[in-house]
Formats: C-alpha cells, sequence, structure tokens
C-alpha cells in the first residue's frame, strides 16, 4: 500500500462553477478512486478560493457582506461535488480558521528564511489575474485572458525573493515526470530561464481589506495567490499535524497536483519557491489539463456558449457526465465540445452501447441462468490500467469501449440466445462468460462511472436484468 495526495486547484467564488473546473475535479476524482481501487489510501483535496479583490468587488456591486457572498458561491461548489458524485476527503474554503493560520504560519517561515522584504511598488494590475502585468504580457494594452486594461497601482508591499530560487527551480524542473505532459515541463524551464522576478505578495489594508492579514502588520493583507497556494498543506493540517496527514500523505507519501494549463507559474515555479523557503518537500507531480472550447470559440457568455455542468446533469445525468467528460475532453490538450456532439455520444455509446449490453446479458442470464456465478479472480480490461496511470483518461476509457464492442461482436457470432435453446449446456457456458465479461467492465468503470459499475455489479449478484441505465434523449 501507499500513500497517495491528489488536490485540485481551488477555483474563485465569484460565479457559478463551470465546465473547466468540473473537468478538472472529475480527473482527481477518478485518480483518487482508481487509486483506492488498488488498495492504496488516499486524500483528496478540494475545496474554494475565497480572498482577493475581485471577489471583495463582486460582493461589493451585489451588495452583499463578503462573507456571505462566499459562503453562498462555496455551497454551489459543494452542491457541484453532490451533482457529480465526488469523493474528496476535504473540501477546503481559505476562509476557514485554521487555513488562515497555516498560510501566517508559512508566511512566518518564508520570513525567517529571508526571502520577504518591503519595498515600493508600481506597476499594471489587472484586477481579472489578481496578478501585476508587464507591457509584454498585454495585447493592445490589454490582458490577453480578461480583454481589460489593467490598472496602474502604485503602493509598498512585501515582495518574495522568487529570484533567489532561479537555480533551484531549473533544477527541480529537469526531473522527468514532475510536470504532465511533458510539452508543459519544457514551458515552465523555459520560463525560468527567462529570469524570474521578485513579485509583490501584500496589499495595502486601506486598498484591500478582504483578505488574511499579514503576520506583523495590520496594515497589509496577503496577496491572494500566497494566501491560496498554501491550501495545498492546510488542508493536511500544516504545520500543527495534529492527525499526521501532513506526515503520512506530503511526507511520506506521492503528491499530485491537477490544473489548467495556465498555472504553469503559480503551480510549478511560485509555488514551488515557496514550499522551498518554508523547508517544505517539493511536489511530486502537476498535471495540467487544456481548455473546453464550443463551436470552436472559447465559451463566454456574451457569445452564448457556455455550457453548465449543471445542465449536462440534468440532461445525461450524473455518470453520464462523468462519462463524457472524462472519454470525450483531452487530458491534455484544449478540447472542442457542443451539445450536438454530447447528444450523439450519449446516445450511441452508452444507450446503445454499454446499456444495451447490459439489458441483452442480463436478460439472457435471468432467463437461462439459476445463479450468479462467482468469479475468483477479476481479470483486468487491457490497457485500462496503464492508460489511466499515465493520467490518460479517454485512453483507459477507450480501452473499456473496445472491450465492449467485442464482447457485442461475440454475441453477433456466437448468438447464445440461439444456442441455449440447441444446446442448453453450452448455450448456458457462453452466457456466464458473458456476465463475467460485464462483471469486468463493471469493476473498469468504478472510477469512471462509480454508480453505473455499482449497479452492473448488483444485477450480476442478484441474476436480473436492471432498469435501463440510460434513458433516451427526448
Amino acid at each position: 500500500m501507499a500513500y497517495k495526495y491528489i488536490t485540485t486547484t481551488l477555483p474563485y467564488v465569484n460565479s457559478d462553477p463551470h465546465i473547466g473546473f468540473g473537468y478538472e475535479v472529475l480527473q482527481a476524482d477518478a485518480l483518487a478512486r482508481y487509486w483506492r481501487l488498488v488498495g492504496h489510501e488516499v486524500f483528496f483535496n478540494t475545496g474554494t478560493d475565497e480572498h482577493g479583490q475581485k471577489i471583495a468587488r463582486k460582493a461589493d456591486e451585489a451588495g452583499r457582506e463578503r462573507q456571505e457572498y462566499v459562503d453562498y458561491y462555496a455551497d454551489e461548489f459543494k452542491k457541484l461535488g453532490r451533482g457529480l458524485n465526488l469523493s474528496f476527503d476535504n473540501f477546503i474554503r481559505t476562509t476557514d480558521a485554521s487555513h488562515k493560520q497555516s498560510a501566517q504560519a508559512l508566511w512566518k517561515q518564508c520570513e525567517a528564511n529571508g526571502d520577504i522584504y518591503k519595498k515600493k511598488y508600481s506597476g499594471l494590475y489587472c484586477v481579472g489575474c489578481e496578478s501585476f502585468k508587464t507591457e509584454s504580457d498585454l495585447i493592445d494594452g490589454k490582458c490577453p485572458d480578461h480583454l481589460n486594461v489593467p490598472e496602474l497601482v502604485e503602493e509598498e508591499n512585501y515582495f518574495f525573493r522568487l529570484s533567489k530560487y532561479q537555480t533551484y527551480l531549473e533544477e527541480y524542473l529537469s526531473k522527468e515526470g514532475v510536470i504532465v505532459p511533458e510539452w508543459r515541463r519544457e514551458e515552465a524551464i523555459a520560463f525560468v530561464r527567462n529570469g524570474l522576478e521578485d513579485f509583490s505578495i501584500s496589499r495595502e489594508k486601506a486598498r484591500l481589506d478582504w483578505g488574511i492579514q499579514v503576520p506583523g502588520n495590520e496594515q497589509q493583507v496577503m496577496y491572494v495567490w500566497f494566501d491560496a497556494l498554501t491550501n495545498y498543506i492546510s488542508t493536511l493540517g500544516w504545520p500543527d499535524d495534529a492527525n499526521g496527514n501532513f506526515q503520512k500523505f506530503w511526507n511520506n507519501g506521492e503528491v499530485l497536483q491537477v490544473a489548467g494549463k495556465d498555472q504553469i507559474r503559480f503551480q510549478s515555479v511560485i509555488w514551488q519557491a515557496m514550499l522551498k523557503s518554508a523547508g517544505v518537500k517539493q511536489t511530486d507531480c502537476v498535471v495540467y489539463h487544456g481548455f473546453i472550447n464550443s463551436g470552436g470559440q472559447k465559451m463566454s457568455k456574451s457569445i452564448g456558449n457556455v455550457i453548465s455542468p449543471y445542465e449536462l446533469i440534468a440532461k445525461y445525468g450524473t455518470d453520464a457526465t462523468r462519462y463524457l467528460l472524462l472519454r470525450h475532453v483531452h487530458p491534455f490538450e484544449d478540447t472542442d465540445i457542443t451539445w450536438e456532439r454530447l447528444d450523439e455520444w450519449y446516445t450511441a455509446h452508452l444507450v446503445n452501447g454499454l446499456g444495451n449490453l447490459v439489458a441483452r446479458v442480463m436478460k439472457m442470464s435471468e432467463d437461462n441462468i439459476e445463479s450468479f456465478v462467482q468469479i475468483e479472480e477479476i481479470r483486468s480490461i487491457p490497457g485500462v490500467k496503464e492508460r489511466i496511470e499515465k493520467y490518460e483518461f479517454n485512453a483507459s476509457i477507450d480501452c473499456i469501449w473496445s472491450y465492449i464492442a467485442d464482447i457485442d461482436q461475440r454475441i453477433q457470432e456466437t448468438q447464445p440466445f440461439k444456442k441455449v435453446k440447441e444446446n442448453k449446456i453450452q448455450g448456458q457456458k457462453q452466457i456466464v462468460l458473458l456476465t463475467q465479461d460485464l462483471m469486468r467492465i463493471a469493476v473498469a468503470l468504478d472510477p469512471f462511472m462509480p454508480e453505473t459499475s455499482k449497479i452492473i455489479l448488483d444485477a450480476i449478484k442478484a441474476n436480473k436484468k436492471p432498469e435501463n441505465l440510460f434513458s433516451r434523449l427526448p
């Protein structure tokens, strides 16, 4: 048995959950479920990022108290957890008292190591990104991600000596496997080699009063990223570690983070330098996924092509939504989806594919086999394990559906529903083999479609055809 720790990033709570984060948290959930299935002890973390100027402004615009505002949206993300049947072990909020204490403890350790200092600063600040921008970062004077003109900010803040860790980060990033996919690691190396600058890690409270206070200075609050990144260890109880989770899962376990491709600078550069400064072990691996687009364009409310995870769940159901995202969204590259494609995949692969196969086999078994036939050892489907351990969720599920297609072909060729009438014993043997194949499919599906997996296994044990797994679209 090994200890496995996995965490998503923490989404800002300034709007409803979007499909991109839905996909990210499903990646983490599938891995957590797979690891548990093969016997590892797992700690799966997710949660919400609730401080910063962007959230403060949104709350003010809505005429609501900041804490009330973030409480509402934190509940929305918890609702998503229920909607997607997520198996996280902790849902951390950066407004939690325990997290605030951890963030301040990290600050103190970095400060004790000589890596925090104060200076006056003037720069262009994008509220949407919650970060300063250089002229070279902008396109036509605007932030390329939020299409707004950054604000000129002049103030005295605390800075973190990121430049001090240039050599360390180059060495850390030189190890294969610290970033997946490989080309993202090359991006991170190029970013570091281009030269690192110290960055501001606090804001004047007079300008921003929604954040964690800087230790020893009531006039400053922590920069939201310095605060939020600490969640990856505060969720484990660092630095006190009263329950032993930090020692078990971070120090003695494999530490895996899942993040979007726009997070490389923060997760694999800034966060790793912060850990080094505080004397904490680095992250073992960060897996970066691409973006989900629709109709050839980035999803945008103004364009009207936004697809909500709640809309998917309402139309297709929880397990079908898990399937559609985990199989048909590429784990590393950008992916384009539309409602038309989603409908096609759902009908072809779930209704007419898996659903139909389970109904046919279990009907034959119910009519011709007296009781469930136990298998001593469930043989795994070739390729499933190898692909998911490389974080290739789509390819792993492809292997399952290839197996489903092979079984469909075998039924067409052997026609056990006829054979059992001609030669009962031979026909029954064929049907038993098919139910055993269904069991292998159900076990392989567990990380991806846990409820469907359970329904199939329960149907086999009861030797009874279940209700239709997937309803036809109207």
